[in-house]
């Protein structure tokens, strides 16, 4: 006959082994699995925390299947708030977007770029062009072209 706290105890090390799997713990000891298992949940936490703070236009398309970048331009009081977002992360992207900005003559004044899984791109570019007069759809038009471009010749 098997004791009651060996039956217990044969659960709690299943509840263990489960945890240790589910969090990908290398860990061996009790203590670790459960320290792993907390650093799990905060990177979760963190990850649904960045996906809250996604505006309407980022979850649409970060669910949708287009692959073609996704360009969206505001005009701003001195420059433009250029985003560009793509469902996969391509290298040599941001280059083609930052070799944009140069070519229409925007400095990049803030940016801020994720190329993890996805590519996401916001960026502040001012015009360091006195004379001329640019708008916000010369600037997506262009952003637009040049990946496409840049895709075409690394497809």
């Amino acid at each position: 006959m098997v004791s009651r706290e060996y039956k217990k105890g044969s659960s709690l090390r299943e509840k263990f082994h489960l945890l240790r799997s589910i969090t990908n713990s290398h860990a061996e000891s009790e203590t670790s699995i459960i320290v792993d298992a907390s650093k799990y949940i905060k990177k979760l936490k963190q990850k649904v925390e960045k996906i809250n703070n996604e505006t309407p236009s980022e979850q649409s398309f970060r669910e949708s299947s287009d692959p073609n970048p996704m360009v969206t331009v505001e005009t701003l009081e001195k420059g433009f708030m250029v985003k560009v977002m793509s469902v996969k992360n391509e290298a040599g992207m941001l280059v083609c977007v930052l070799e944009t900005f140069e070519d229409l003559g925007l400095d990049v004044v803030e940016a801020r770029v994720s190329c993890t899984d996805t590519f996401s791109l916001h960026a502040i570019g001012s015009s360091n062009n006195d004379g001329d007069i640019m708008d916000a759809e010369a600037v997506k038009q262009a952003v637009t072209e040049a990946i496409r471009t840049w895709s075409d010749s690394h497809a």
